[in-house]
């Protein structure tokens, strides 16, 4: 290969969507095609019908047997484009459960088949690596793309995308895991400098990684916009070279998100492999990077190595003939019981749920115009959304027709008057976007409940990428139309002894505390997917019994979360971003911007537990329509030895079949180094129980679970003492205990010095 040849393939063929002229030219300028050779400008033109809709390609030169590799999004499944010129097929993909619904089915086994029908889809309509999944920490609950992640813990996390890149690459398929590291807000994702210290970094926001990593070796990564302690994430070496290939052993290819970062050349060093989607200039700044003697073309080859030994494994490569025919009625199935096994049910009076009823007065407007996923690249055009009235048709409850008529004429009535979502991105990618919420009169509540057997209202939210979510009424908080709603309903049925069930079709947490007492039962349904309302109904109606879990905690009010104070950090007065006129392909404009990581490693439970902070639902929570025992807790050892197992009987002590989520926390000493009160190490989810029937679990716990990361050395290390391993349903609710010793001071494990903040953070500690 020439350097020309060798810097287009390192640089990405450029972004592509098939948008009206007015809007393409809005924001995506034309490339500069005067600096392209005419045959590189043909092979560009021709790999963007490989897959129309896909997010990105990589060149290809057939005459050295060098093949294109075709990436596209999503978490919550493959982003195409449904229709093609010239062609009346409609190509759809399933809209699979947002990544917090995953997250609360704790069964990696679930979520591994999740997996493998996403990527049977990636490889039958021809793509090739899936840029997925989302893995971030939800630091706070107000992150516009907390939908897109799993959870608060990095063991949730790191379990969850494990058993996600598992499924998706038995296909033969790649996945992409991102955003590494430390995209936690979308407010100025392009430049905000997170700064983090070296242990939260370890134990929180890359631990996750650590484990997708070490555990399911994702044929990519994805480096992230932001900066961490003064860097950019894919100009970093400590990050992508230190501790992402000689800390952990990846043995893949790292692209950048699209537009990341500002140098090529920093890039390049660093170990980030491939610029997406790229531009024109960039190929030029790169070939005359080596020309001028900036960077020694042996760090281009090694690049190259990198990505062509994922190239040998892509079907593109092997020349797989895709069918373009998934199997969507099979996945659909799928995607149904994944969202169902994800819903937890929050509030369940007098055993309200599940009910056996004919008919129901439906209110909310979100019950007409189901949600089943954010917005923005996390998004998929799916064939079709099932509402819960479509649900409940299908679970043969009728709805009541002359509300259902109310709220359709509302809703036609709103949606005509255009208003568009103030996050640009959603408006781009047609995501959807609720409408306000109807008033709903104590006279039409009254006349609903005289001739109705129950009222269902169904509360509903949305966010996506290009901005975070807000601590204000109509977000975060309910609106006062919302609670009046819940409270004038609630009144009027109970005067009548009738039952009202909240439902919450959100992506993420909202305030729940002020309201939640009210209605009989509230069941956070989440973003189900395309299969949403048939999942929500399999729960009300008992077909399914809840087994979801909160795998992120419901704070009492925002400004009860340890990161009220911080999120999303503030301008850095003074200072310019150079990087916007050279990263060569940006969404957002680039604004000096700063965030300090001040929680440390309190993040979520762990602040909540340890500070004695009252909450909504604690990490973990969820009831059944069953109780579970807990019985013979023990451990094969009271002395750490390299190993111990902790083992557990769960009975199912109620009368319905059901499943259950055991959790296993660890209560370290904390005299060298301060601990969280109890954090998660271990969890698993038993088969479907039967009335009576047990079932044994056990845990094999090592050293890595019991170690804290020490900045002084730069290790894992465990420290000697008693420690307490506590078996339990939820983070608070602990079922029993069992005490062992760690005789001596342990070094786990020793890694690189790396990633070492530049600026002063003021950490929060228990001193």
């Amino acid at each position: 290969m020439n350097l020309e040849q060798k810097a287009q393939v390192l640089i990405g063929t450029g972004m592509f969507m098939d948008l009206p002229d007015s809007v393409a030219k809005l924001f995506f300028p034309e490339e500069k095609k005067e600096i392209i050779d005419t045959a590189y400008q043909q092979m560009v033109d021709h790999i963007r019908t490989y897959l129309p809709g896909a997010a990105g390609f990589s060149a290809e030169f057939p005459e050295l047997n060098i093949s294109s590799q075709v990436l596209a999004d999503g978490p919550a499944g493959l982003r195409i484009q449904p229709t093609r010129k010239g062609e009346d097929q409609t190509y759809y993909c399933t809209a699979f459960p947002i990544a917090t619904v995953l997250a609360s089915t704790w069964d990696t086994d679930l979520i591994y088949k999740v997996g493998q029908a996403m990527g049977n889809e990636v490889l039958e309509y021809g793509a090739d690596v899936l840029l997925a999944p989302g893995m971030n920490i939800q630091r706070d609950p107000l992150c516009g793309r907390n939908f897109e992640y799993y959870s608060e813990d990095p063991l949730v996390t790191g379990k969850m995308a494990a058993a996600m890149v598992n499924g998706v690459q038995s296909n033969g398929v790649g996945t992409s895991i991102k955003h590494f590291a430390v995209n936690n807000q979308e407010t100025n994702r392009l430049s905000v400098d997170a700064t983090v210290s070296q242990r939260a970094l370890r134990e929180i926001y890359l631990k996750g990684f650590e484990i997708a990593v070490k555990d399911a070796q994702p044929w990519t990564v994805m480096s992230s916009y932001n900066k961490v302690n003064g860097t950019y994430t894919s100009e970093s070496h400590d990050l992508l070279t230190k501790i992402l290939r000689n800390d952990w052993g990846f043995e893949g290819y790292v692209m950048t998100d699209w537009g990341g970062g500002s140098d090529v050349v920093a890039q390049m060093k660093a170990g980030n492999d491939m610029i997406m989607p790229g531009t024109p200039e960039q190929i030029e700044r790169l070939q005359a990077a080596v020309k001028e003697g900036q960077l020694d073309e042996k760090v281009l080859d090694q690049n190259l190595i990198r990505i062509f030994t994922v190239m040998f494994k892509s079907p593109k490569f092997k020349g797989y003939q895709n069918s373009n025919k998934p199997d969507l009625k099979a996945h659909a199935q799928i995607t149904r019981q994944a969202a169902t096994e994800g819903m937890v049910l929050l509030e369940n009076k007098e055993n309200t749920l599940p009910f056996s009823i004919a008919n129901a007065a439906v209110f909310g407007t979100t019950s007409y115009d189901f949600i089943a996923g954010g917005t923005g690249s996390g998004d998929v055009n799916e064939a079709y959304t099932v509402s819960l009235m479509e649900g409940l048709s299908n679970g043969n409850i009728a709805v009541n027709e002359e509300l259902a008529t109310t709220y359709e004429d509302y809703i036609k009535k709103e949606q005509a008057k255009g208003e568009k979502s103030d996050n640009w991105l959603t408006v781009l990618m047609g995501g959807k976007v609720p409408v306000a919420e109807m008033e709903v009169s104590t006279s039409l509540a009254k006349k609903m409940a005289a001739t109705n057997e129950m009222a269902l209202i169904t509360i509903g939210r949305n966010s996506g990428e290009g901005g975070d979510r807000e601590p204000v009424e109509g977000d975060f908080y309910l609106t006062a139309t919302e609670k009046g709603m819940i409270k004038t309903v609630t009144d009027a049925f109970h005067a009548v002894g009738k039952k009202v069930v909240v439902i919450l079709n959100v992506g993420g947490v909202i305030e729940t505390a002020s309201w939640s007492k009210i209605p009989d039962a509230v069941l956070l349904a989440w973003q189900g997917g395309q299969e949403g309302g048939n999942s929500v109904v399999d729960i009300l109606t008992g077909k399914v019994n809840p087994s979801g879990k909160l795998a992120i905690t419901f704070p009492v009010s925002y400004d009860d979360t340890p990161t009220h104070t911080t999120f999303p950090g503030h301008e850095i007065e003074g200072e310019v971003d150079e990087a916007e006129d050279l990263s060569g392909f940006s969404f957002m404009k680039r604004v000096p911007w700063e965030v300090f990581h001040e929680e440390d490693i309190y993040v979520g439970y762990r602040y909540y537990n340890t500070f004695d902070v009252p909450v909504a639902y604690p990490f973990g929570y969820g009831l059944s329509y069953t109780s579970f025992k807990y019985d013979n807790i023990k451990t094969d050892k009271d002395a750490f030895d390299g190993k111990i197992t902790v083992s557990v009987d769960v009975v199912n002590a109620g009368e319905v079949a059901g499943k259950e989520v055991v959790q296993v926390y660890l209560h370290a000493p904390s005299e060298k180094m301060e601990k969280p009160e109890a954090t998660l190490i271990d969890f698993g989810k038993t088969g479907l129980l039967q009335p009576g029937e047990s079932q044994t679990l056990s845990f094999e716990i090592e050293a890595k679970d019991l170690a804290s990361f020490d900045t002084a050395t730069s290790s894992w290390v465990a420290e000697d003492g008693d420690y307490q391993l506590l078996v339990g349903s939820s983070s608070l609710d602990i079922k029993g205990a069992k005490d062992f010793s760690l005789p001596e001071f342990t070094v786990v494990e020793k890694v690189s010095e790396a990633m070492k903040p530049i600026k002063e953070l003021n950490i929060l500690t228990k001193k």
